[in-house]
């Protein structure tokens, strides 16, 4: 917001409107500027506010305003510390009553106050209730009446005024009614352009802050900078030159004052800058960064402020070194200006992408790293700038305007640029604003070099893990399946948790959740090495307790620096059977589908993975068709001061709510946890709905070593198909079938061969025999009697393979079923 100035311009007077004495002047007087927030206490304290009412910005910023403005009967035994109220002289509501809430209409007033070391002050204030989405729901403004009396030029013979009255008055009563409405803004400088625009709104509707010298004169107020425009600094600075010219001294109170406003106004520009430093880079969001660096600046440094960036920084990738050229692309990231809404949008919207040509100020700036003053955009400039814009004039928007660019580079590197102009009617541009863009460009262009290598290691790290963990399909064999990973809030998006399905043989699923002890990118790489693993011996077909054991020793010889917990369940949907061994891990949920009771299944805890010597269990537990399992990573219950035991009795009662899908209970059991606030590790779920194979859809024969049993084999799957209603899969189903039982019978050695057809989501054809070795494909020559079975089903089946057993081996492949 505007602060108060030093130095003021008396007011003008004239008549009111319809008063003989001609229109009414603008008052320009310094002001008193306060904000409330809603909780009643001061959020915006203007240097004009310290002056005034004796105390600190410091000492007001957080605390009650009925402590530090004047209100209503405050008496001198409980008056606040800053000043003792007296003699108040209100025209509405006091001031106490507004800032208790209570206002809904704006009021004025006047009251007497002592300050400390000061003499009393004689106080005229106008509050403003305000609406909306923010917190501030109260502006104060306040000017000294003593000081307005005594500024006061009368003409010789005029009888002074004695009374000065604080009221309300449609900005459009007065002459000047646009000018008067446009300086409003600059007492709240400060703020985003949609927050000040609110509140100016607000008040043009509410009325406009005047003065009243009589019943019928009134003068409206605005605010006084009280900083010279370069054309006085100018005027004072030719004065000063003829004074020496003619050898005579320049009068020492106009030496005095342009030594005060020159230091006013160095001083604006550094209060000015530290106020946009503490706006900007309030996170290492790069989106969020780049609109606080746009709002910044607008409306107090400049109306319009364009940010554009190298096309690389916004991919959140590396560019190469060097100067940019013509053939660099820009785009535009933000937009923000005082003009009305949609006049820009159009015409230069946020996300476009461009280059620049060199005879622009714009490759001037980004080559040369400088920034670049335009005062005045000509009309051949114009011209020059719009011939950019394919099939749109931005003439209008740029013309007559006063530009500056600047750089916004990090480490010597230009990250891109920000274009910022001034309206027509506002001072242009000078060296001062080149030296303070300067300054402004450099910090801001920290920030965002530091918010774009974050965003650049959030990318890298993101890829990393959405690389180590798996896409697993919504349906397998007899169950459906659906996961979810939420990074730690704290320690970023690469971590030890995973989890991960396997197909097996028997149309059986393995369903994994493990967590490695610890975060960062080591952990991340320990996890990606045991889920490997954990993906290597579950196709050896391992049972859960054995595959835990190998895996505890392959940890161990891995280092002894990370454990990690590991649950491995193998779900048959055929004998509806859960066989489950856990390594150190919380117990999984079992959700009931016949009564909708959910529980913790009771299994031997184990020891986590890396521990070394400790003996794994497995238990079998039985299941029905509709049940669901849930696993997770200890992240999902576990808050740092609270018992675990909360978070899983939360877990499993959130686990037994009815959901419409999958994802809809994943999506509820994530919220029901979150809420408890304190989350600070990785999150991994895994949820599956087992719904089981009806033995109709299951059939097996038992194939003897005997060439002959071939053609029987083909026979019953063509019989089995036609009975299941899939005769349009019979002829390729048949062809696959014999090629693996006549491998399976050439190479068993006594066992006899087992034939499986599964119908499911596909058609699933299994082939078992006690060979081990698995069989590959070959390139058969055309004289090859041999090695063209496989490439037959490869080409064929939609997804085909083999895996190892405890008895030999399983070679399957599955077929998509027919539209119906």
């Amino acid at each position: 917001m505007d602060r108060g100035t030093e130095r003021g311009a008396p007011p003008s007077r004239g008549a009111g409107k319809g008063a003989a004495d001609g229109p009414a002047a603008a008052g320009r007087v310094p002001l008193a500027v306060v904000v409330v927030d809603r909780d009643g206490m001061v959020s915006h304290w203007s240097r004009g506010a310290s002056r005034l009412f004796g105390a600190t910005k410091e000492l007001a910023i957080g605390r009650s305003a009925a402590d530090l403005l004047p209100v209503s009967g405050a008496l001198a035994e409980d008056s606040p510390p800053y000043g003792v109220y007296a003699a108040y002289d209100g025209l509405g509501p006091d001031l106490e009553s507004s800032l208790d809430g209570g206002l809904s209409y704006p009021a004025a007033g006047r009251a007497r106050l002592t300050v400390p070391g000061a003499d009393r002050v004689d106080v005229l204030w106008w509050a403003y209730p305000l609406v909306g989405p923010g917190r501030e729901r109260l502006l104060v403004l306040a000017a000294d009446a003593g000081a307005l009396h005594q500024d006061l030029d009368l003409d010789e013979g005029t009888v002074a005024v004695e009374r000065i009255a604080p009221a309300f008055a449609l900005h459009t009563d007065f002459p000047g009614a646009d000018e008067l409405a446009r300086r409003l803004p600059e007492i709240l400088p400060s703020m985003s352009v949609g927050e000040s625009a609110r509140i100016v709104a607000q008040v043009l509707e509410l009325g406009y802050p005047v003065m009243e010298f009589s019943q019928n004169d009134r003068v409206p107020v605005t605010p006084d900078w009280g900083v010279p425009r370069r054309a006085e600094r100018k005027a004072r600075r030719e004065r000063a030159a003829r004074a020496a010219a003619e050898g005579l001294p320049l009068p020492q109170e106009e030496l005095d004052e342009g030594e005060d406003l020159e230091y006013v106004a160095v001083r604006e520009r550094l209060e000015f800058l530290n106020e946009v430093s503490g706006k900007i880079g309030t996170s290492l969001d790069l989106s969020r960064t780049i609109v606080e660096v746009s709002r910044a600046v607008v409306p107090r440094f400049t109306d319009v402020a364009g940010t554009y960036l190298r096309e690389q920084v916004v991919a959140g990738e590396g560019f190469p070194d060097g100067v940019p050229d013509t053939t660099t692309m820009w785009h535009r990231v933000a937009l923000e200006h005082t003009d009305e809404p949609g006049r820009w949008d159009d015409v230069v919207p946020v996300g476009e992408a461009m280059p620049f040509p060199a005879h622009t100020p714009f490759f001037q700036c980004m080559t040369t790293g400088e920034p670049v003053l335009v005062p005045r955009i000509s009309e051949q400039m114009g011209h020059a700038i719009a011939s950019q814009f394919e099939k749109r004039d931005i003439r209008p928007l740029i013309t007559g305007r006063s530009m500056l660019v600047v750089p916004l580079k990090a480490r010597n590197v230009v990250l891109g640029f920000m274009i910022l102009l001034r309206h027509p009617e506002r001072v242009e541009f000078n060296d001062m604003d080149r030296v303070t863009g300067a300054e402004l460009a450099a910090r801001a262009g920290l920030v965002l070099d530091n918010a774009r290598m974050y965003t650049f290691q959030e990318s890298v790290a993101e890829t990393l893990q959405d690389s180590m963990l798996p896409h697993i399909p919504p349906r397998m064999a007899g169950c459906d399946i659906a996961t979810r990973y939420l990074p730690g809030t704290l320690l970023g998006r690469v971590g030890g948790d995973w989890f991960d399905s396997v197909k097996l043989p028997g149309a059986r699923t393995a369903l994994v959740v493990g967590d490695v002890m610890g975060h960062g990118l080591n952990s991340a790489a320990m996890m990606g090495q045991l889920r490997t693993a954990v993906q290597t011996m579950a196709a050896l077909d391992l049972p859960p307790a054995q595959l835990l054991r190998n895996l505890d020793d392959l940890a161990q010889r891995l280092g002894d620096t990370y454990l990690a917990t590991c649950l491995y369940a193998v779900y048959d949907p055929i004998a509806s059977e859960l066989h489950i061994a856990n390594a150190g891990h919380i117990p999984p949920v079992i959700v009931r589908a016949g009564d909708g009771r959910s529980e913790l299944l009771d299994l031997p805890t184990g020891a986590p993975i890396g521990v070394g010597g400790v003996p794994f269990e497995a238990v079998r537990v039985r299941v029905a068709p509709g049940d669901r399992l849930l696993m997770c990573t200890d992240g999902l219950v576990e808050v740092r001061g609270e018992d675990i035991g909360v978070g899983l009795a939360t877990l499993t009662e959130s686990a037994a709510h009815p959901a419409a899908s999958m994802d809809d209970a994943c999506d509820a059991i994530i919220r029901a946890l979150n809420t408890r606030g304190g989350r600070k590790d990785d999150v991994a779920l895994l949820m599956a709905r087992l719904n089981g194979i009806e033995p109709d859809d299951v059939a097996e024969w038992r194939i003897s070593l005997d060439p002959v049993e071939v053609g029987r084999a083909r026979a019953v799957v063509r019989e089995q198909l036609h009975d299941w209603g899939l005769g349009k899969l019979a002829d390729g189903a048949e062809l696959m079938v014999s090629e693996l039982v006549t491998n399976a019978v050439r190479h068993s050695h006594s066992r006899p061969v087992e034939l499986r057809l599964v119908r499911g989501d596909s058609l699933l054809c299994e082939v078992d025999d006690d060979d081990h070795d698995l069989p590959n494909l070959q390139s058969a020559g055309p004289t090859d009697e041999q090695g063209r079975g496989l490439r037959v089903v490869s080409t064929l089946a939609r997804e085909w393979g083999a895996s190892r057993t405890k008895a030999g081996k399983t070679v399957w492949f599955e077929l998509t079923l027919p539209r119906r």
